[in-house]
């Protein structure tokens, strides 16, 4: 993905966070996907507004946000898998770990920077397409404030069960699929490295972009 679209991808990134660990989440588990993401998106993209650090790109700051606010209603091992492809099948648990850990770090790392340019965002649902018995569902949304309006869409799954809610899975960005986008990448690394050889790549990506960008 070009350079130049970073401040956008971080705005949808940032609008993940709205699956979040918030007060009276629990308790809206039956709540719509598309009026939940407007609802918590709107609160979420407040409260980074006011977080200096993390604007000035402060990376244990959004290591901490991604922690305590995205990964707990996100399905990032699905997310992991689908990245990985095939491979993941046959990696062990350790290497799955290890996988899930640096691809996080990636996400992270990768768009720190980027989170700066998030200022006067606003974010309008789109009328949803889902029957109310469905249980995978994609959210469209628009993201309006400086240029060009930016085209967002999850796509979620229901969860059954204690703690049931929606959970992000995938996210599309100016018509590019993370999930996808990923494992284009992933796949040239497994098929001459092999799982392992992916993780010391990611490990060495990870290092790189430490190492420019310190939090």
């Amino acid at each position: 993905m070009k350079r130049r679209d970073l401040g956008r991808l971080a705005a949808g990134l940032l609008a993940l966070a709205a699956l979040a660990g918030l007060p009276g989440l629990a308790a809206a588990a039956d709540e719509a996907p598309d009026a939940m993401i407007k609802r918590l998106s709107n609160e979420v993209l407040d409260a980074i507004r006011s977080d200096k650090a993390i604007k000035g790109g402060d990376t244990q700051r959004i290591v901490a946000l991604v922690d305590s606010k995205i990964m707990p209603n996100v399905n990032f091992q699905r997310m992991t898998a689908a990245a990985v492809g095939p491979a993941w099948r046959q990696a062990t648990p350790e290497q799955k770990k290890r996988l899930q850990d640096e691809f996080k770090t990636l996400l992270v790392r990768t768009y720190a920077g980027a989170l700066a340019q998030v200022d006067d965002q606003t974010i309008s649902i789109k009328p949803q397409r889902s029957a109310p018995e469905d249980t995978d569902v994609v959210v469209r949304s628009e993201i309006r404030g400086k240029g060009e309006p930016i085209q967002l869409e999850y796509r979620l799954e229901k969860t059954p069960g204690q703690g049931a809610g929606w959970r992000i899975y995938n996210l599309n960005v100016l018509g590019v699929w993370l999930v996808e986008t990923y494992r284009s990448q992933f796949a040239p690394e497994i098929n001459t490295k092999g799982v392992d050889g992916l993780i010391a790549t990611l490990q060495e990506r990870n290092k790189a972009n430490a190492n420019g960008r310190k939090g």
